[in-house]
């Protein structure tokens, strides 16, 4: 499984990485919404853990770019 997680705050991004990571989860970090768009358009992800407030773009603006693609 490939996780991309958006997430501002370092320290908790390398600390959720880490434990999913311990769990065989394969985890890509973004650490803004601009970046965390561009990373989940590529198609390669099971799943996208969000945080709401993110630098450049916000998660909700980021989640509904990525359903409009989707749908």
């Amino acid at each position: 499984m490939r996780v991309l997680y958006v997430e501002d705050a370092t320290f908790l991004a390398e600390a959720v990485k880490h434990n999913l990571e311990k769990q065989g989860i394969t985890v890509d970090l973004a650490n803004n919404g601009e970046d965390g768009l561009e990373n989940a358009m590529s198609d390669i992800y099971d799943c996208v853990v969000l945080d709401i407030m993110l630098p450049k773009m916000d998660g909700l603006t980021v989640c509904k770019k990525i359903r409009s693609v989707l749908n």
